[in-house]
């Protein structure tokens, strides 16, 4: 068999492994959005949920599915950025930026479970904040901070070196050269790593229900002080998530609707993290023209 042949066959057989993983995930979507979209209505999105009777809705975890990813998001966002900027322009390559990058590693491949019980032992137990969205932002920022981290680095590092002697040569400082020229050019990667890790904020579960709670109190929404129990914008209540309340009502199985509600609120976490991913594109696009004028 010659070259050609062999390599039609290769591309053949890459073609047709991608084939199959498009297939297997536009199948496992659609089951889950024919199965789901059905129940999906204004009222599902914003009534509270009901235990012990049919007709409930996802409308309060929907909200704190919403206020946690935005405060860890909030938290870890800054923290990756600065370490990944350090690590890929400033760090001396050493024993301790070694043992420093093989901690991140470790961290990154960490069962979410673990995290879920570090955040328990620590958030919940030890600094006093109990089952609430400030334990459980606090621990999906401990979750999803090795990775942002990595991602930022490897984003940064991919830049071209031309481009940083190109910077300093026209007398810009080290800095204004990271700022000005190379995390615009890195962006694309870097807004692929925040879809990433949004998505796993998102969609976590594990790890909150040792954190967040599974429980999700009555919210006046009409009241927006932070320091009312009653309001939802207070970080020290008990928060269960979507991902949590689909967990929570298939294992309970008291709800008469169980099986309708968790179809629903599974299509409405797919739909959400699609959106998610459609968004950032977008704005990420954007940014990357306006800060490289492309």
């Amino acid at each position: 068999m010659d070259a050609k042949k062999i390599d039609r066959l290769a591309t053949t057989i890459l073609y047709l492994i991608a084939g199959i993983i498009v297939i297997i995930l536009a199948s496992l979507l659609g089951y889950i959005l024919v199965r789901g979209l059905p129940h999906i209505s204004w009222h599902f999105l914003t009534a509270p949920s009901q235990s012990f009777k049919a007709g409930g809705g996802i409308g309060i975890q929907l909200f704190n599915s919403l206020y946690l990813l935005v405060l860890s998001m909030l938290i870890s966002v800054p923290l990756a950025l600065g370490a990944g900027i350090y690590l890929a322009e400033y760090a001396r390559e050493n024993k301790l930026t070694e043992i420093i990058r093989t901690a991140i590693e470790i961290l990154s491949s960490l069962p979410s479970v673990v995290v879920g019980l570090f955040g328990f032992l620590v958030f919940v137990l030890q600094f006093g904040f109990g089952f609430s969205i400030l334990s459980g932002a606090l621990a999906l920022t401990m979750f999803n901070l090795p990775l942002l981290t990595r991602n930022v680095e490897d984003s940064l590092r991919q830049v071209s070196f031309d481009q940083r002697e190109a910077g300093l040569a026209l007398g810009l400082s080290r800095w204004e050269t990271v700022i000005h020229v190379i995390i615009p050019e890195a962006l694309p990667g870097i807004i692929t790593g925040m879809i990433l890790g949004a998505g796993r904020v998102f969609g976590e579960a594990a790890a909150l229900i040792y954190t967040a709670g599974q429980s999700a109190p009555a919210l006046d929404f009409t009241n927006w002080n932070p320091l009312n129990i009653a309001s939802p914008l207070n970080p020290l209540q008990p928060a269960e998530t979507l991902a949590v309340h689909i967990w929570k009502i298939n294992s309970e199985g008291i709800q008469p609707d169980a099986a309708a509600v968790s179809a629903g609120a599974s299509a409405v976490l797919i739909l959400a993290v699609l959106f998610f991913n459609v968004l950032a594109r977008v704005i990420g696009n954007r940014i990357y023209k306006k800060m490289t004028a492309a």
